[in-house]
């Protein structure tokens, strides 16, 4: 069997912990930001889980992680 090739956008943005969950970044913090409250943003850079529905689709895209 080849090698299964990473997808190198997918590696960038995803990166999996000990117990096989994947750590994901925080959406909707790019612009307009003039809008959304001091409380929003702070707890917006803090760093999220990719929910269960996604994680076969992302595990996939990042095999050797």
């Amino acid at each position: 069997m080849p090698k299964i090739k990473t997808r190198r956008c997918a590696a960038k943005r995803f990166k999996v912990n000990g117990s096989g969950k994947i750590k994901r970044g925080s959406a909707y913090r790019r612009h307009i930001l003039v809008t959304k409250t001091t409380k929003n943003k702070r707890q917006l850079r803090a760093s999220a889980f990719v929910d269960g529905t996604q994680l076969r689709n992302i595990k996939r895209l990042i095999p050797y992680a």
